[in-house]
């Protein structure tokens, strides 16, 4: 069973370049940390502002363990969240 996480984040005007290279460079820190199973940042076609991050983790642990590497902090707190307009977070679990 897999503890999932579905974060939408719209950033402020004139900030949807910095957010996406944030969440790029997020990604890849994020999918070395041995609980994570499944790391995507998407952006909508729709609107450039708008990003969905689809996270997978083995638990609800190791989802709380990401958001407290130096990455997460350093990258997601301190630089990316400051630029949003908006941030949502729905959890779920896998059913298989």
């Amino acid at each position: 069973m897999g503890y999932v996480l579905v974060a939408t984040w719209t950033a402020k005007p004139g900030e949807d370049d910095r957010v996406h290279d944030v969440l790029k460079e997020l990604a890849v820190h994020s999918r070395q940390e041995p609980g994570c199973l499944y790391y995507q940042p998407t952006r909508s076609l729709d609107d450039p502002r708008v990003f969905l991050i689809f996270e997978i983790y083995a638990d609800e642990d190791s989802c709380k363990a990401h958001a407290e590497t130096e990455h997460f902090r350093r990258l997601g707190l301190e630089d990316a969240i400051p630029r949003l307009e908006s941030r949502g977070r729905v959890f779920y679990e896998t059913i298989d």
